[in-house]
């Protein structure tokens, strides 16, 4: 079983900047991309930007600009730097992963336990 373990997140004041990170860990997998997804109350889950292998990153329209997200392949992590915050980005942050559990032919999409970021105005 594969888990997403996140860290970072907390208050913030409007123009402000946060950094998330997240893990994956578990059994044994192949990563297809990783990135971030958000869910404002009363609101749907949302995109915040999704890194596939070889490709370039997506970001939703937006946080393009001010959101950064890296990858470190070798130990299977991904970072959100946010910058610029607005009280609109204030929402709980998921971690996900596209991955396929070796051994298996079942591509996935998982996330983790979400991560709260409030920002101030």
């Amino acid at each position: 079983q594969v888990q997403l373990v996140e860290s970072g997140g907390g208050l913030v004041q409007a123009g402000g900047s946060l950094r998330l990170s997240c893990a994956a860990s578990g059994s044994t997998f192949t990563i297809y991309g990783m990135g971030w997804y958000r869910q404002a109350p009363g609101k749907e889950r949302e995109m915040v930007g999704f890194a596939r292998n070889g490709y370039s990153t997506d970001y939703a329209d937006s946080v393009k600009g001010r959101f950064t997200i890296s990858r470190d392949n070798a130990k299977n992590t991904v970072s959100l730097q946010m910058n610029s915050l607005k009280p609109e980005d204030t929402a709980v942050y998921y971690c996900h992963a596209r991955l396929r559990p070796i051994l298996t032919t079942r591509v996935t999409d998982i996330w983790g336990q979400g991560t709260q970021v409030t920002v101030s105005s």
